[in-house]
C-alpha cells in the first residue's frame, strides 16, 4: 500500500524568511527588516483570510498593508517585488536530499501550498525532486488553516489516512489544522517555538525526517 508524505511548502522546504527578508532589506533597509519581517507574517494570514485572491496579490497587499502602518514608502514599481523575487527563493540546504531518500524508500510525496500554481511550480525547480501532486490555494481558492488542500489531496489520490504523514513548520497553518482533522503530523520546529498543538514527530530540520517518517509508518515487509 502507498505510503504519502504531504509537505506545507513555505517555511518548510523553501527558505520563505530569507526570501521575504532579502526583498525588505532592499526595499527599507537591513536595520528595519527584521521587525518588519515579524509584523509581516502577522498581516498576511489576514490578508489570506479576507476574500480569495491570488497569492500574487497576497504578497503584494500584505506588502502595501505593511508598508502603510510603518508609514514607509514602497519605490514606484516594487509593489510586485515579493512575488517577483519568489522563483529565487532557496529550498533549505538538507532538503533535497531528505526528498530523495524518501522517494528512495518508497514514499510518494506530495505538496500542500497556499500559493498560485505558477509561483509553486518555480519553487518545485528549486527542490530539485520531483512531487506526486502539488495542490496550490489557487486551484481551491482557499488557504490554510481551512482543510480545503487535505480535501483535495484525499481526493486526487484516494490516499490512506493510515498511510499518510503531514510535514510542516506552521503550527498555524498546519499543524493545528492537520491534528483537527486526524492526521499523522511532523512539525519542523525551524524558530525553536513551544508545540501548540503536540505533533506525532518535532524535528529542527528535514535531516532526520526519512527515519521519522518510517517510525510511524513503516514500510509493508
Amino acid at each position: 500500500m502507498s505510503r504519502w508524505a504531504t509537505f506545507d511548502c513555505y517555511g518548510t522546504l523553501i527558505d520563505w524568511n530569507a526570501g521575504i527578508r532579502g526583498v525588505l532589506e532592499s526595499l527599507f533597509g537591513a536595520e528595519r527588516a527584521p521587525g518588519l519581517l515579524a509584523r509581516y507574517h502577522r498581516l498576511e494570514p489576514e490578508v489570506q483570510a479576507e476574500a480569495y485572491r491570488s497569492y500574487a496579490e497576497v504578497l503584494s497587499l500584505t506588502l502595501e498593508r505593511l508598508a502603510a502602518e510603518n508609514d514607509l514608502t514602497i519605490p514606484e514599481g516594487e509593489t510586485g517585488a515579493l512575488a517577483r523575487s519568489l522563483p529565487d527563493w532557496p529550498a533549505f540546504r538538507e532538503v533535497p536530499e531528505a526528498l530523495a531518500e524518501l522517494r528512495r524508500r518508497g514514499w510518494n510525496l506530495a505538496i500542500l501550498s497556499n500559493s498560485d500554481r505558477a509561483l509553486i511550480a518555480a519553487s518545485q525547480r528549486q527542490l530539485g525532486v520531483p512531487v506526486d501532486v502539488a495542490v496550490a490555494a489557487e486551484e481551491i481558492q482557499s488557504y490554510k488553516p481551512a482543510p480545503a488542500h487535505w480535501e483535495r489531496f484525499f481526493e486526487l489520490t484516494t490516499a490512506d489516512r493510515a498511510q499518510h504523514v503531514h510535514v510542516a513548520a506552521s503550527l498555524f497553518h498546519d499543524v493545528a489544522p492537520a491534528r483537527e482533522l486526524g492526521l499523522k503530523v511532523v512539525w519542523i520546529n525551524r524558530l525553536g517555538e513551544a508545540p501548540d498543538p503536540e505533533p506525532d514527530r518535532e524535528l529542527h530540520d528535514l535531516s532526520g525526517l526519512p527515519d521519522a517518517l518510517d517510525e510511524l509508518v513503516p514500510a509493508a515487509t
